[in-house]
């Protein structure tokens, strides 16, 4: 069982009364409720699995090793979920999901924010996708690079981050970015933005230019922004939503942070960030059909129980699942939070704070409630980390229509509810009571989950006492961007297969020739 989550924390802000007011009754009967499934027939029970001590005999010369944590209970199956062809019934002819409203045929001109319950949270649930991990993909990132090179991008649908925001003086502001947002930003004087267009530019080659840095290569990224006479709102932009990296970071680290911002501008649209429809889960399904089409296996819903190990070599050269079955191997991969703390020697860890947060409202109005948002809240103290939240709306398919759903991500000093409760509370409000009027124009937070991952990304392979050709890979971590994790991918692969192509393309679908029809 993955035992990198700890201090969940779960809370319910809206009413858990159904409603059953007229509104809602003509909402039922619009052609949305249409789109759900068919209850299906229960298939016949299949033969009960073997126990796992009908196959775990060991063979001579063999001994078995436990080091995998205890396995979860089977998962529900998932069979009952909802087709495909529902969620495009319900996008509009460019792409973007109708609201309700659309849908049953009417458009008002001034739409009146709607009480959600909890009721219809649940009802609704299907159209949740909830990400553990928080990742944006830079549009010049290594992710992308290997999405394009695979072949493998072909398998999934993206969108592009409409706007970079940032926390400052008690109110949310939009970032200018690109030329056309420096140029047209409210927020900045003129001689702002030609003194920050002049710092962009400069950070766009800043290796052809050793001598603007030389000096500061061992001082803080902040101290050279002060250098550079930009102001404190230009230093806030560039330092926490541009750069988006801590005060104390080298020079040299932020000016890599910043050209690699810049370089990824314009690619795909006015941010450098994509973002998967259906949220990042589908990134691992795609590469899961393109191994599929190279003849991969996948067993689902077995859990591997221990590893059977040489007893002359050392190596591993089996392993048995919670079924008994003995499946024969050459290398076994296995992420961190799969190994049992016996197995580490002294594998120390960082942890980051999570939240996820199904809200009722854009944190920075705009003329289009179809935004997907990346906001950086400084320190809100001395000591404290900069927190990074990620707006995602319906039109990804991870929320409802009329919710949006708001990752937060920072490193913990704390437990996940202290370190990120105090952005929450600044940021969102809670539901008005029955009867009331609210008068916050802050969004509400309708539902809320608190909770710790283990950030293994620092920890040497020299730490787990585990045979050789068990390798061992790290769980997320707390960057933006998932560059680390392609890295050790290649790393990985390097060591199974050294002569073979990382990620070849493939094949298209038309070029593939089945057997016998040549």
């Amino acid at each position: 069982m993955d035992t990198s989550i700890s201090n969940l924390e779960v809370f319910c802000y809206t009413s858990e009364e159904p409603e059953e007011d007229e509104e809602e009754k003509k909402e039922d009967a619009t052609p949305i409720s249409t789109l759900s499934p068919a209850p299906q027939s229960e298939g016949e029970e299949g033969n009960q699995a073997t126990s796992p001590t009908d196959n775990r005999r060991n063979h001579e010369g063999e001994t078995t090793l436990d080091i995998l944590s205890e396995s979860p209970p089977e998962q529900q199956d998932q069979e009952e979920c909802a087709p495909l062809a529902e969620d495009q019934q319900i996008l509009s002819s460019d792409g973007e999901p109708q609201g309700e409203e659309q849908l049953s045929g009417s458009a008002p001109t001034q739409a009146k924010k709607k009480k959600i319950s909890y009721t219809k949270i649940v009802k609704e649930g299907r159209r949740f996708n909830i990400d553990l991990v928080s990742k944006l993909m830079y549009s010049r990132g290594l992710l992308v690079d290997l999405l394009i090179k695979s072949n493998v991008s072909r398998y999934a649908e993206f969108k592009n981050v409409s706007r970079i925001l940032t926390y400052r003086q008690g109110k949310v502001e939009q970032v200018p970015c690109s030329r056309a947002d420096v140029f047209g930003s409210k927020e900045l004087t003129v001689v702002e933005k030609r003194m920050l267009m002049k710092f962009l530019t400069f950070c766009l080659d800043y290796e052809q230019h050793p001598e603007e840095y030389q000096d500061f290569t061992e001082r803080s990224f902040w101290e050279f922004l002060q250098n550079n006479m930009l102001t404190e709102n230009l230093q806030h932009f560039v330092l926490h939503s541009i750069a988006m990296v801590p005060r104390e970071t080298h020079t040299e680290e932020g000016l890599r942070s910043t050209q690699h911002f810049l370089r990824s501008l314009g690619r795909y649209g006015n941010t450098p960030f994509l973002f998967p429809i259906y949220g990042l889960g589908e990134i691992p399904q795609c590469f899961c059909r393109m191994c599929a089409v190279f003849g991969g296996i996948y067993c689902l819903r077995h859990s591997v129980q221990c590893l059977v190990l040489d007893k002359e070599s050392g190596r591993c050269k089996a392993v048995i699942d919670t079924c008994g079955q003995r499946i024969s191997c050459s290398h076994f991969v296995v992420e961190d939070g799969y190994i049992r703390e016996e197995q580490r020697k002294g594998v120390e860890h960082k942890h980051i704070s999570r939240a996820v947060l199904i809200t009722d409202g854009l944190l920075l109005q705009s003329e289009s409630e179809q935004q997907i948002s990346l906001v950086t809240v400084p320190p809100l103290e001395p000591g404290a980390p900069a927190v990074r939240l990620v707006e995602l709306c319906s039109s990804t398919m991870t929320c409802m229509p009329g919710t949006y759903l708001v990752h937060l991500t920072c490193p913990s000093s704390g437990s996940a509810r202290e370190d990120l409760q105090p952005v929450v509370s600044r940021l969102f409000t809670k539901p008005a009571s029955a009867g009331e009027e609210g008068t916050d124009e802050r969004p509400a937070v309708l539902w809320a989950v608190y909770f710790n991952m283990r950030d293994s990304t620092a920890a040497d392979r020299s730490g787990y006492d585990l045979p050789g050709n068990v390798h061992v890979c790290s769980g997320p971590d707390a960057a933006l961007g998932s560059d680390h994790s392609i890295r050790l991918a290649q790393e990985v692969f390097r060591q199974l297969a050294p002569h073979e192509e990382f990620c070849p393309p493939a094949p298209n679908p038309e070029d593939i020739v089945a057997d016998g029809e040549r």
